[in-house]
């Protein structure tokens, strides 16, 4: 009678086929010039809050509550 080698198979080890080790989708990708449509600041309201994003004189992005 044979002894498995221990990480070998069985419910314990898990492999990249598994139904449970999934790769999560690709984050969306939308540009900057999509959201702010020409304007320099746009409002954005999460879980019942609101937020200010702003493209500044640098062109860096600022995000406020």
């Amino acid at each position: 009678m044979s002894r498995p080698e221990p990480n070998s198979g069985g419910d314990a080890a898990r492999t990249a086929d598994s139904p449970t080790m999934r790769t999560p989708p690709e984050p969306m990708t939308i540009s900057s010039e999509t959201l702010f449509q020409g304007a320099r600041e746009i409002r954005i309201t999460h879980d019942g809050t609101l937020y200010r994003m702003t493209i500044t004189r640098l062109n860096k992005l600022i995000l406020t509550k």
